[in-house]
């Protein structure tokens, strides 16, 4: 069995170091300034898709519009909590979550979408969520062992919009084939 790789003493000492850096310690194996800065991508990003969803969500009609609708709402809410819990997480690594309105859309890694109609509002949300996983792969990737805490969020939040882009394809499958034809 392998002993600690430090001393209990010497880890009770360097606890009592520098202690207003809270979580942060000398372990801390990633870049702090630019994980807090991808988290605050991805916190934008989140914020960007709750904002498409809810609009999606008021505007979807049509007969075929009430099943689709809901799904836009569970999923505004599953992006609203993943936006909070990138806010905590930013928190919590000593940086400010930005919640900047006039900058949400130049940092946010997916685009707001206007579509007027059920079948361009799912595809756009599909997209939006294959933008997302890819992002969120990458950045699981990138953050490695550096920060095992932000790889394990990102990580959550990657099997959530895989969930969500499962979701929206079997929607569109679900959808008569008349329809999408006629609204693509």
């Amino acid at each position: 069995m392998a002993d600690f790789l430090t001393d209990i003493e010497t880890i009770r000492k360097r606890a009592r170091e520098e202690i207003e850096k809270g979580a942060i310690t000398d372990a801390y194996g990633a870049d702090l300034q630019r994980v807090i800065d991808v988290c605050n991508e991805a916190l934008a990003t989140e914020i960007v898709c709750v904002l498409r969803y809810k609009r999606h969500y008021y505007t979807a009609s049509g007969i075929h519009s009430e099943p689709v609708a809901a799904e836009f709402l569970e999923h505004a809410a599953d992006e609203q909590r993943h936006a909070d819990r990138l806010a905590e997480r930013i928190a919590q690594l000593g940086g400010s979550p930005d919640f900047d309105p006039a900058r949400l859309s130049v940092r946010s890694h997916t685009q707001y979408d206007g579509s007027e109609n059920l079948v361009d509002m799912i595809k756009e949300d599909l997209i939006a969520e294959r933008i997302a996983i890819a992002s969120y792969t990458e950045i699981a990737q990138w953050i490695g062992d550096g920060d095992p805490t932000t790889r394990r969020l990102f990580e959550e939040l990657l099997a959530d919009e895989e969930d969500h882009a499962d979701d929206l394809k079997s929607l569109l499958e679900r959808l008569p084939k008349d329809l999408q034809e006629q609204q693509s």
